[in-house]
Parts: structure tokens; sequence; C-alpha cells
């Protein structure tokens, strides 16, 4: 069955870095588009941005130039780099399967299959 388990979550102060991670498992993932999601508190998830089958990327405004997607197709592995972090980039982090394989929105109805999260605290 589809699987997706996040890491590398953790706390950190402003300005600085962190890398994600997201092993997937249970369905042929190098044909799918991938999705990243965060949730703060009392907010709504939101897309950070995903990337398709050839590593082609899109991110949320609020990100760019700070996030980079990534994936090892050998390893089934997705990573979220994350650099000049800021308090606002606080928040629980998701990485996603959409229900359509070639799905790259903002919409996180459009997703089937999500991991338990990773905490990312900026401070």
């Amino acid at each position: 069955h589809v699987q997706l388990v996040e890491s590398g979550g953790g706390s950190v102060q402003v300005g600085g870095s962190l890398t994600l991670s997201c092993k997937v498992s249970g369905w042929t993932y190098r044909r799918y588009w991938m999705g990243w999601f965060r949730q703060a508190p009392g907010k709504e998830r939101e897309g950070v941005g995903c990337i398709d089958t050839g590593g082609n990327t899109r991110y949320t405004d609020s990100v760019k130039d700070r996030f980079t997607i990534s994936k090892d197709n050998a390893k089934n592995i997705l990573y979220l780099q994350m650099s000049s972090l800021k308090s606002e980039d606080t928040a629980m982090y998701y990485c996603a399967k959409p229900r359509s394989s070639n799905y790259c929105g903002r919409s996180s109805q459009a997703y089937d299959g999500w991991g338990q999260g990773t905490q990312v605290t900026v401070s």
C-alpha cells in the first residue's frame, strides 16, 4: 500500500537551513509528480511546491529562491531543501502523492497519499 514517511524536521534559527526527506513506497513513484505541503497552527494546509517526473519544479511565491525540491528515483526519496529560513516557515511539513500522476497544484483535495508530517520550527 502507499506509504510516505517524512523525516529531517527540527528546530533551527532564523536564516538557517534544513533538508527534509520523504521515503515513499507502494506505487510507481517515478511516474508521479510529487508535492510538498505545510500547515502552521491555526492555518490551512498550504502547497509549498512540486516536482514533475523530469525534475522540473514549481514553488509558491513565499519560498521561491529559498526552497529546492528534488528526488532520487533509485532510492524512492523526495527532498525539500530549505535555506534562509524565516519564522513564518514554522509548520508541519508533508509530502504528498497526487491522485492523478501528472498533477501539480495547491489543492490538497487532489492528493490521496500523505505522510505523517515532520515539524519544522524556526526561531
